[in-house]
């Protein structure tokens, strides 16, 4: 929200007061808390008739400190709040008549007290600033009260993230309201608004509010990142970090770590699309279809119309379409699938679900007591109240018996178009719940799945979230359009939501809304499978790959394979991620961070630590990407190319840019027709352009995330030593690239055409001459 006109002048019926100076401080144990008069006071005079605003300084964990400013504290303290870690550290403070200087782990705080600026640094590098003007009340021409933070953005910062946003990747410019609202991949509105952000310099922050906040990025003032919230306080945490990822690190430990999804999750995913007319024999010829042509399938997924419309959600299947739905589940599950329905948090007027959950105050309600309804969806519909933990058990019951029926996981479709005009069971304000509502949903859905299915079992689909629903994966990304265009507007979107916490991100291969041309599909095959999670989605078409044309088949079953062999790459990546946060799909930006050709690119991304991917987005089939310095391998031909440069290539459809960074080693996985099997036996480490004197690691998983064996190898000169842990396992190396070797100390050698290959069993010492 601006309130200034131009750099000068302020909005007409705006009034801005901001601090002068500090007047007093006051430090405890765990807080340090300024008193900054709006004023310059000169004498006692002028300590009368004037706001004064207090900031309070403390820190909840190492490395990131809390600011809290208010303008009146008296106000009702107002719910929900985020569920983060906010304990109060001891911290380490000096002070003398000019500045107080307080530290958390290598974060340093130093505030000047006249003029007013606070200085955040680390180690020796300052991060941002605060000014004069950097934290201030408003008062607007309604009397309404606005709390506004600034923050100093340097030459040369970018900042990124704020929620999975479909605008530019580099969010300097832009103009954000934090609103969960269902407007698509091609607009500026998000499914997921999540108000932080993490910049290039080595911090991010979070906005501590559930409601709307609204950032002016470098927007209304050009050399300051600004957000602003309605009311008499404003909350935000300067998360600190030796690099991006230590950043995300300590944001998902503030805010919560994403849960591992199970292996089974990581194939493809195979829906009916929504409007499209199927019963079980469509169903069936499709998955049966999908098993003729020796396309891995993992998952079905059953949309809307598994349900009779307009009784949206009765939780019953159509009988017309499905009359036998157990018996079906279960011939499904015998071809080895897992099974996932599509619901949403609304009850139509015409379910049967509907009166009861009215009589027994499971859904929102207007002022006046009567429930809240509307007809945009389905008619007449409710809105579950999930403050209420009668109306959560309700709902809970009604998907036990679905899980009960065979059901493995469910898509949670919705969530964003929430009102305000409503009364909630515990009283929570409406403005916050409008966004935290998917939240909410999202958690008593997963929580569920825990319960029944285990931990490390339960995934959703989820296409609405707020702070902490990185804690219940997955995510996809909402509805795109069949356009190359959408296809880079959904990779900005899933590379944005990555830099807020999320690590796992999924989209509609080939475009939700229209269909796909054969070109167009074929390349989003790759892109989709490519991701952390893939899914065949449309709206009003099918997307089985033979539609389009038999190359595509060819594509589906290449890719559908390699991501199958990756598997026990994948899944190492996954477990970093569930203890670090640090996504699986990332930027070039998390990688390379060094390097600052990295990071404006929305084109390409890593997927784990090694792997770089770079789908093609034209009709010509024209792979541009950037190599960081180094030498890269291509996945697909085992071309050695040097990095630092941009690229320029034309690949046909079973390829596009598809490399690995030197000194990797990728776990490959000796099945390519299922996602879940047992990764660590007859796993091949696969040794990629080792540099002398640098240590290159890898660790492999059972499909229960337990690291099972790891892999460290050090070159030098034309030797590499090596030590594995793989007791009772039977293993390869594969030196990729080399024809033959001089010697090795242990195992079987023979060659291939990837390279050389030596057979081991159980842990290792070794030493080989090349």
């Amino acid at each position: 929200m601006k309130f200034t006109d131009g750099f000068w002048l302020t909005k007409e019926g705006f009034d801005i007061q901001h601090p002068r100076n500090v007047r007093d401080v006051v430090i405890n144990e765990n807080t340090v808390t300024l008193y900054a008069p709006c004023k310059d006071i000169q004498h006692r005079g002028d300590t009368l008739n004037l706001p004064s605003l207090t900031i309070q300084l403390s820190s909840p964990m190492k490395n990131v400190i809390k600011v809290k400013a208010w303008h009146h504290k008296g106000t009702r303290t107002k719910t929900p709040e985020f569920d983060i870690k906010n304990e109060l550290l001891p911290l380490e403070c000096e002070q003398n008549e000019e500045q107080t200087i307080l530290n958390s782990g290598n974060v340093s705080v130093n505030i000047q007290h006249k003029p007013f600026k606070i200085t955040f640094t680390q180690g020796n590098q300052v991060l941002t600033s605060v000014d004069s003007k950097g934290v201030a009340w408003i008062k607007g021409p309604e009397k309404e009260s606005y709390m506004r933070g600034q923050l100093n953005i340097g030459v040369g910062e970018y900042l990124y993230g704020l929620g999975e946003r479909f605008t530019p990747f580099v969010k300097n410019g832009q103009i954000v309201d934090t609103w969960n609202e269902d407007g698509g991949t091609s607009s500026e509105q998000s499914y997921k608004n999540i108000p932080f952000f993490l910049s290039n310099k080595g911090y991010g922050v979070l906005v501590n509010h559930p409601e709307n906040v609204s950032f002016e990025i470098a927007s209304e003032a050009v050399s300051k990142t600004q957000f602003s919230v309605e009311g008499e306080c404003i909350e935000y945490f300067l998360i600190g970090g030796e690099t991006p990822k230590e950043v995300l690190t300590n944001y998902t430990e503030l805010t919560g770590k994403p849960a591992l999804p199970p292996a089974w999750s990581y194939g493809l995913w195979l829906t009916t699309s929504f409007t499209t007319d199927y019963n079980e024999e469509t169903v069936t010829h499709f998955v049966d279809g999908m098993a003729e042509r020796d396309i891995p399938l993992s998952v079905f997924h059953f949309d809307c119309f598994w349900m009779k419309e307009f009784e949206w959600c009765n939780f019953e299947w159509d009988k017309d379409a499905f009359p036998e739905p157990e018996a079906m589940l279960k011939r499904l599950k015998d071809k080895g699938l897992k099974i996932c329905v599509w619901i949403n948090p609304y009850i139509a007027e015409k379910s049967k679900l509907f009166d009861e959950a009215a009589e027994n105050g499971y859904l929102l309600k207007k002022a006046n007591g009567d429930v809240w309804q509307w007809d945009l969806w389905q008619g007449g519909m409710g809105v579950v109240d999930f403050t209420n933990p009668a109306a959560c058990e309700w709902y809970c019951g009604k998907l036990k018996g679905l899980l009960d029926m065979g059901v493995d996981s469910f898509k949670t479709d919705f969530g964003e178009r929430i009102p305000t005009d409503v009364v909630y069971y515990d009283g929570s304000d409406p403005q916050r719940m409008h966004n935290y509502y998917a939240y909410l949903y999202n958690k008593v859905v997963f929580d569920l799945l825990e319960e029944e299915k285990g931990k490390k079992e339960a995934v959703v689909f989820a296409r609405s979230a707020a702070v902490g629903s990185q804690q219940f994966p997955v995510h996809w990304g909402g509805d795109c359009n069949a356009t190359y265009e959408s296809m880079a507007e959904s990779l900005r979107g899933g590379l944005s939501l990555s830099l807020s916490g999320f690590g796992y991100w999924s989209h509609d291969i080939g475009g939700f809304e229209n269909t796909a041309s054969p070109d167009l599909f074929k390349r989003w095959l790759a892109f989709g499978l490519l991701s952390s999670h893939s899914r065949l989605h449309g709206s009003s078409s099918y997307r089985v790959p033979w539609l389009f044309d038999e190359e595509a088949v060819d594509v589906t079953k290449h890719f559908s394979k390699l991501k199958n062999r990756l598997m026990p790459y994948l899944y190492s990546a996954s477990v970093e991620n569930h203890n670090t946060g640090v996504p699986v799909m990332r930027p070039m930006l998390l990688e390379f961070a060094e390097d600052p050709n990295t990071h404006v690119l929305d084109r390409q991304y890593m997927l784990g630590n090694s792997l770089l991917v770079a789908p093609i987005m034209n009709e010509e089939g024209v792979g541009s990407y950037y190599l960081p310095q180094g030498k890269w391998t291509h996945y697909l031909t085992k071309e050695v190319v040097e990095g630092g440069t941009w690229r320029t290539e034309n690949y046909d459809y079973l390829s596009l840019p598809l490399f690995i960074k030197e000194n990797s080693i990728l776990a490959i996985g000796h099945d390519d027709d299922r996602p879940d099997y047992e990764f660590a036996n007859n796993v091949t480490f696969e040794f990629y352009q080792l540099q002398d004197n640098q240590q290159a690691t890898a660790f492999v998983t059972d499909i229960n995330g337990n690291i099972k064996g790891e892999i460290k190898a050090v070159k030098q000169n034309n030797s590499i030593h090596i030590e594995t842990s793989m007791e009772g396992l039977t293993y390869s190396i594969l030196l990729a690239g080399y024809e033959s070797i001089t010697s090795a100390s242990a195992g079987e050698v023979d060659s291939s055409r990837d390279g050389v290959r030596v057979n081991l069993n159980g842990s290792q010492k070794l030493d080989i001459t090349l």
